[in-house]
């Protein structure tokens, strides 16, 4: 493969299932002069399964800002660097913010190489609501604070996305039902593309019962999804704008129908998405 010179590549690997490993990413692994990964021996054990030889440097949240520099060096002396987390896509709830931030103020080329994310993946899979969507990575380990992020997120119309710990996931769970709603819609996916992937829907309520009978599923990596916060009463269409949207439901996607009938009414068409989304339900 022709990989480019002063280019650093974000790379995305399996966050289970090696065979989710893409060609390219593979390719690149080989092909660039150095990869920076957040722990050298996991990331050992993916190179050494797919026969790479390619010399590694540690980048963590610990020395991010100091290998920066250095990095940034070797870019312009001309090398290629792959840029590795644990699992998945580097960035999202992992390092490598301020190298990319960097690099690019440098005038250095940044390429991404797409593959695994758990975000998407749980999302792709729960059955919520995937047009708008919010994530919020991992709550603080406090409780207090954990309630007051909640807080903020209780009345946010979009899907909301949260990563959780084995040790963290019941009292998590307990303070989303407190502060958004028990009865809530919500899915916990666990240990995604692994031999024990489960995913738990229901409401808030009920998941948590259900994992705290079963401690065993209580282990593992979760992606905590909940449904938006239903429309506000002062945000109820009439009774002329639900009946258009109920016509064009008949005729028409959902997508479809909310977007004509933001047209013909002149109302937000997040709004109308919103209740033809409620309406497909009743129905």
């Amino acid at each position: 493969m022709s990989i480019e010179r002063e280019t650093l590549y974000i790379v995305a690997t399996p966050i289970g299932n090696l065979g989710d490993i893409t060609q390219r990413a593979l390719d690149v692994l080989r092909s660039v002069d150095r990869i920076a990964a957040e722990d050298t021996r996991h990331t050992g054990r993916l190179l050494t399964h797919f026969g790479i030889a390619t010399p590694q440097i540690s980048l963590h949240e610990h020395n991010e800002a100091e290998r920066s520099g250095l990095l940034i060096e070797r870019l312009r002396a001309g090398e290629a660097i792959a840029l590795v987390s644990d699992a998945g896509t580097p960035l999202i709830s992992d390092p490598g913010y301020h190298l990319v931030r960097a690099v690019r103020d440098a005038g250095l080329r940044v390429s991404p190489i797409p593959g695994p994310s758990a975000l998407i993946a749980a999302l792709s899979a729960s059955g919520l609501p995937t047009d708008r969507f919010a994530f919020e990575g991992f709550l603080p380990a406090k409780t207090s604070a954990r309630r007051a992020r909640l807080r903020s997120l209780a009345e946010d119309g979009r899907t909301l996305v949260f990563y959780e710990s084995t040790h963290r996931i019941l009292d998590s769970l307990a303070d989303l039902g407190d502060e958004l709603g028990g009865e809530r819609e919500a899915v916990v996916a666990r240990e995604l593309t692994k031999t024990f992937e489960t995913f738990e829907q229901g409401t808030l309520a009920e998941i948590r019962a259900r994992l705290a009978s079963a401690p065993e599923h209580c282990r593992g990596e979760f992606v905590v999804l909940v449904a938006g916060a239903p429309p506000r009463p002062d945000d109820a269409l009439d009774a002329e704008a639900l009946r258009v949207l109920r016509l064009l439901l008949d005729e028409l996607p959902v997508k479809r129908a909310a977007r004509l009938a933001a047209e013909v009414l002149g109302l937000p068409r997040n709004r109308l998405y919103e209740a033809a989304l409620a309406l497909g339900r009743e129905s």
